[in-house]
């Protein structure tokens, strides 16, 4: 527990960067630590092939803003619509950096802890659940070039697989603040090609 409860301080101090939305629309994840008998971890799922908007994609909980939310409300929102995960407005530790995506979002993560919750997948959104250990969480990243940008593109190796930006970013960060207590931005970290269509 006292690996949470340093995370969580991490995150409290952490100062983040706002983006304003300038014509796009805003979100929110859900970053969600707990711990297990296995030790701490947050949780990472992969979208089902049948959602219109990128499909077959690791992400973290989240969605856009409904009418009248802030993001605490709505990634609380979407980690309860996702994984059936009620969790509370006090069991947030804090925000990231907000992350403008090339799909027309700009998204807030929301770092929470929620121990002891059983998650229930929702099949018409998630296809795969996943928990990342803090173990598996602090791998060093791979970074592309690619000629459509000057900005390196992000990719988390986890789970037998390339995680992608935006969710590779948010997850990056997280690392660096809860897990190693670095202020690290990610503005400049760029997302791969199939996500700017």
């Amino acid at each position: 527990m006292e690996v949470l409860h340093d995370a969580e301080a991490e995150v409290r101090r952490f100062p983040r960067v706002a983006a304003p939305l300038a014509g796009r629309r805003a979100a929110a994840v859900a970053v969600v630590m707990f711990e297990d008998e296995h030790g701490p971890a947050v949780w990472l799922t992969r979208r089902t092939s049948k959602l219109r908007a990128h499909p077959g994609q690791f992400a973290l909980p989240g969605g856009r803003f409904d009418d009248g939310e802030d993001a605490v409300a709505a990634a609380l929102r979407e980690l309860r619509e996702e994984l059936g995960i009620s969790a509370q407005r006090a069991d947030c530790a804090g925000l990231l950096d907000d992350y403008p995506t090339r799909s027309g979002y700009v998204i807030t993560p929301v770092v929470m802890r929620v121990d002891g919750a059983e998650p229930v997948p929702n099949p018409a959104e998630v296809s795969e659940l996943h928990r990342i250990s803090f173990e598996a969480l602090d791998v060093e990243p791979r970074y592309l070039r690619i000629p459509e940008s000057d900005r390196p593109v992000i990719q988390l190796p986890l789970i037998g697989h390339l995680v992608h930006a935006p969710t590779a970013a948010v997850l990056f960060q997280f690392r660096e603040v809860a897990l190693h207590g670095r202020h690290t931005r990610v503005d400049q970290l760029e997302q791969p090609v199939f996500a700017w269509r």
